[in-house]
């Protein structure tokens, strides 16, 4: 069974609905799931000047905020945030910048990772925010696992290979379409994951039995057996 943890950032709730959708498909997986937002950072006025952002705000108190022992914890991880001119939210980067110690202590490798968002227009910077979000997980050592076009949801929630995404439905909450792509995305992060956990040891460092071994094996390849030296000879 896979470790999951959900990490989101969402400010009206799109993304919170999106995030919920991959917790369910996850799960649908038989994984152990942390569903976690990151902090807020907005002024109590700047979440007031939009009601549904503080209906939202409201909403979702009693979701735990993430700490970098999420990430520690999990096998896998899903980041999910909205577009912010093209980049991800500044909450979400901001948990992500508390990472650094957990990136230093090699706690953060080899872990499956994905990525999900959405923006209020349809090239609103959709696919720049997942792929800027993918970059992290370069430096970090993880193994990004898109979802391609590997199910036919995909194509029905609009086709973007790096992640799910979403158009602002303005006010009419996030399509099923949507959602069932979301659960595909958990599902599929879900089992790479466990997949990748149960055979970590294979991407250990070999030791030294290892290399007494692989170079028996290799002097065994090199070594010409009787008829090859024979024909040699002649």
């Amino acid at each position: 069974m896979a470790k999951i943890a959900i990490v989101y950032y969402s400010g009206t709730g799109n993304t919170y609905q999106m995030a919920r959708a991959v917790e369910e498909g996850a799960k649908s997986a038989g994984a152990d799931v942390r569903f976690r937002r990151a902090a807020e950072l907005a002024s109590d006025a700047a979440i007031d000047s939009n009601p549904a952002w503080r209906a939202n705000t409201e909403a979702t108190r009693h979701v735990e905020v993430a700490t970098p022992d999420d990430l520690e914890w999990a096998d896998g991880f899903i980041f999910g945030t909205p577009t912010r001119f093209g980049l991800p939210s500044s909450q979400l980067k901001q948990f992500i910048d508390t990472c650094g110690p957990k990136w230093d202590a090699g706690k953060l490798r080899d872990k499956v990772a994905g990525v999900f968002g959405g923006s209020i227009t349809p090239h609103g910077g959709q696919e720049a925010t997942l792929l800027a979000l993918q970059n992290i997980f370069y430096h970090w050592g993880t193994v990004i696992v898109p979802v391609g076009y590997t199910d036919p949801s995909l194509f029905a929630a609009g086709g973007n290979p790096y992640g799910v995404s979403m158009t602002d439905p303005r006010g009419g909450g996030a399509p099923e379409e949507i959602l069932a792509a979301c659960r595909f995305q958990g599902l599929r992060i879900a089992r790479y994951a466990e997949l990748v956990a149960r055979n970590l040891h294979m991407l250990a460092a070999p030791t030294a039995k290892d290399k007494t071994r692989r170079a028996a094996v290799d002097a065994r390849i090199k070594k010409p057996t009787k008829a090859k030296a024979g024909k040699r000879a002649r």
